[in-house]
């Protein structure tokens, strides 16, 4: 593949050569902080050292009810986040991995085999493809075939992030969602901090400004950009931290859904939802962001979009649903999951009237 600018020059040295293992960072940007949910845990047991050592995601890119997906990871580098949902997606659903890196994508592939057989698999079910994320539409993969496209700290690495996010609508399926990790900045990083490239391989100076980014996800078509968790950075080497100044980083994770219909505000049509507690890994909650945890068995009033992420996509199995798009209420102000008791309500009960939003 020919170098198209310095920066993915630079961006393919420093992550396949400068960085030997996940020690030699010099922030935790590229470090997941956050705690492995439980059911993952046993999993990542099962991967190899090699991969692990070579991580370097910023956060947890593992969204729920996999099982017979067919899955995008966006920057895939050694693999481990791909061997993680290869294992959730079961033998009948697929990964995909795209880097452009050789020597993570020859860590990665090294390790195919010998995955396959820690899950019991009579082959594997992932594939990694040489490529730029900038560019997806040359590589071999048709429309709407992917049911979730996930990246893991990767996107701020590319130049042209719009081409990432328009790239990525068209992969998805109706109902599909992007699901994905990212270092965002407080405020646009300044074109003097993008030229430096341990600053740029450290996912900082190639973060975008989180305003910026929400912009960027509409026009592609991602119309209600949901946050489901998010932390600070933090930067303990003191060269790095004087280049960067007041500049405040967050990791964050976003969920993206494809859906028609979706509005740019939160629209009250007098809607209700109820969680069922159907999942073993999610038996008594459901986060669908940070402003929505379903609690198993209560009825809450939501507005149409989330109505449509939950009734559209692969979650419309797990909820009890109630109301149409018949009746426009207004504006639904301060969206978030509000139930309509207090109490636990029975299976035999059907929805109240709706109550206000908070």
């Amino acid at each position: 593949m020919p170098e198209t600018s310095t920066t993915k020059s630079s961006v393919r040295e420093y992550y396949g050569q400068t960085l030997q293992t996940s020690r030699d960072l010099k922030t935790d940007a590229c470090c997941t902080a956050d705690a492995l949910p439980e059911f993952a845990k046993p999993i990542v047991a099962k991967i190899h050292d090699e991969v692990l050592t070579k991580y370097y995601g910023c956060g947890i890119v593992i969204p729920e009810r996999l099982q017979g997906t067919r899955i995008l990871d966006l920057g895939s580098g050694s693999g481990r986040d791909c061997y993680v949902l290869s294992a959730l997606v079961g033998e009948l659903g697929s990964v995909v991995g795209v880097d452009m890196t050789e020597e993570q994508l020859d860590v990665a592939n090294r390790h195919r085999d010998y995955m396959a057989k820690q899950f019991d698999y009579k082959q594997s079910n992932v594939t990694f493809l040489k490529g730029d994320i900038e560019k997806l539409e040359e590589l071999d993969l048709a429309p709407e075939s992917f049911d979730c496209i996930i990246s893991n700290c990767v996107v701020n690495l590319a130049e042209d992030k719009q081409a990432v996010l328009d790239q990525a609508f068209r992969l998805l399926k109706k109902g599909g969602e992007m699901y994905f990790s990212d270092v965002y900045a407080d405020r646009r990083i300044p074109e003097d901090l993008k030229k430096d490239p341990v600053l740029y391989g450290e996912c900082l100076s190639g973060a975008l400004y989180w305003n910026d980014f929400q912009k960027m996800a509409r026009q592609a078509g991602f119309l209600d950009v949901r946050k489901v968790t998010g932390r600070p950075l933090g930067i303990e080497n003191s060269d790095v931290a004087n280049k960067v100044g007041a500049i405040q980083f967050s990791s964050i994770t976003y969920r993206l859904f494809k859906l028609e219909g979706i509005e740019e505000d939160c629209e009250d049509y007098g809607q209700a939802v109820r969680y069922k507690g159907l999942w073993p890994d999610h038996p008594h909650f459901f986060q669908l962001d940070e402003g929505h945890t379903f609690e198993k068995g209560r009825i809450y009033t939501v507005c149409g979009n989330t109505y449509k992420m939950l009734a559209e996509t692969r979650f419309k199995e797990g909820f009890d649903f109630w109301g149409d798009f018949s009746t426009h209420y207004g504006l639904y102000e301060d969206c978030g999951t509000v139930p309509l008791a207090k109490a636990t309500v029975s299976e035999s009960e059907s929805a109240a009237e709706p109550a206000a939003c908070c």
